[in-house]
């Protein structure tokens, strides 16, 4: 990768050799960079101690390959605020300052060299994870199981909350005249959703659950039913939630957790919604595990029919003791995971821009770039009805 260099406000890219430690995209390595004056890029950025903070954060011109980015929308992830919060998901740590954010949209300001598939102007939707290329995951298309990966939002990796961001060309897709930058950032939990889905099997004209009504469970709602999929139930412990879920997808049927009873209890009513006179052929042939929830999760295990399938979407615990294995086994049925996503952009584009799919009711709550402090506030507080928090940039940040 060539040297990074600061862009400044007059628009002249003048390098200027002082050793740093990031590249644009957050890599640590020293590189060459300028340190003429930066353009306002205000970011919000989390700090080893669990702390959150507003600064400002430096422009890069785009190298080679890349492009300089206006990031119009960013959607808050759980993962946000687990890294505030906890520090850490399973081995990725926050081991200092980092800018969060991976559900972007935004608009290209600049084309580094080499730079042909993209031009001043496009808007596109940002796929925040940049795979090595080389290694054999990557060689076989897997390249979301790439141990290299240098993902937006997570440490070292700088993300999409702040202004400005220089991104590979390559992991940057044209958003469709018809879908605005909202609906752009909502490519990237979409494209969790489609992951897990397409791994699942999930079957035209049969049963599925849902367990969660978060966002990534009301997706997979949303999905499921566009995938042909019926009956479908959605759960979660929260009545508001579920309320959501009938009027997002008024086919849907609701199932409200009950806390009086274990894993095995509450399967037994989310099965009695199915079709009870084709006894185990009715139950459920798919389960999407959409909360990562030891409990959740179990449940699933009891409520998929025989030989069926639980896909595990959410992101829970690093270990869990309680899964019922003999009973995985005895009915032969296929306990699945899906780490994030691959070749899901072009698909999910197409889903938003042709119809097939309308998330726009998921956003909740939006706040402007300077306010993204709130935004995480927001997501992390269950207690205010929020479903997808969005933080939004509408100034004018065009070049001459």
């Amino acid at each position: 990768m060539s040297p990074s260099a600061v862009l400044d406000p007059s628009n002249t890219l003048e390098i200027t050799p002082k050793t740093v430690t990031q590249t644009s995209n957050g890599i640590s390595k020293s590189k060459q960079a300028t340190l003429s004056p930066t353009l306002p890029n205000p970011s919000l950025q989390v700090t080893a101690d669990h702390q959150l903070k507003q600064v400002e954060a430096p422009v890069y011109a785009p190298a080679r390959g890349e492009v300089l980015l206006h990031i119009k929308a960013t959607g808050v992830c759980g993962s946000d605020i687990h890294f505030w919060r906890v520090g850490s998901i399973g081995p990725l740590v926050v081991e200092g300052d980092c800018i969060l954010g991976h559900e972007a949209a935004g608009i290209v300001l600049k084309c580094g060299e080499g730079v042909t598939n993209l031009k001043e102007g496009d808007r596109v939707a940002v796929e925040p994870g940049v795979p090595c290329g080389e290694c054999f995951l990557c060689r076989d298309g897997r390249y979301n199981l790439c141990e290299d990966v240098q993902f937006a939002g997570v440490y070292p990796y700088h993300g999409t909350i702040q202004r400005y961001k220089c991104h590979p060309a390559k992991w940057c897709h044209k958003l469709p005249d018809n879908v605005s930058f909202s609906e752009g950032a909502l490519l990237e939990p979409l494209s969790v959703v489609m992951h897990g889905i397409q791994s699942a099997g999930l079957t035209l004209g049969r049963g599925a659950v849902i367990c969660g009504a978060g966002p990534i469970g009301l997706i997979a709602l949303a999905a499921a039913r566009a995938s042909g999929a019926h009956p479908i139930v959605i759960t979660d412990l929260e009545p508001r939630r579920l309320e959501f879920a009938r009027k997002f997808v008024p086919s849907c049927m609701t199932y409200q957790v009950d806390r009086a009873l274990d894993a095995e209890g509450n399967s037994k009513q989310i099965r009695k919604l199915f079709c009870e006179q084709s006894g185990e052929y009715g139950a459920p042939e798919t389960v999407l595990e959409c909360t990562g929830v030891e409990s959740s999760v179990v449940t699933a295990c009891y409520t998929a029919r025989r030989g069926g399938t639980v896909m595990v979407i959410g992101v829970g615990r690093s270990i869990m003791n309680n899964l019922p294995f003999m009973h995985l086994s005895l009915a032969e049925i296929d306990l699945k995971f899906i780490n994030r996503y691959r070749d899901t952009w072009p698909a999910g584009l197409q889903c938003l821009g042709g119809g097939i799919l309308d998330l726009k009711a998921l956003v909740s709550h939006t706040y402007p770039l300077e306010e993204a402090m709130k935004a995480l506030h927001t997501c992390g507080d269950l207690s205010n009805g929020s479903i997808k928090v969005q933080i939004v940039d509408e100034i004018d940040a065009s070049f001459s």
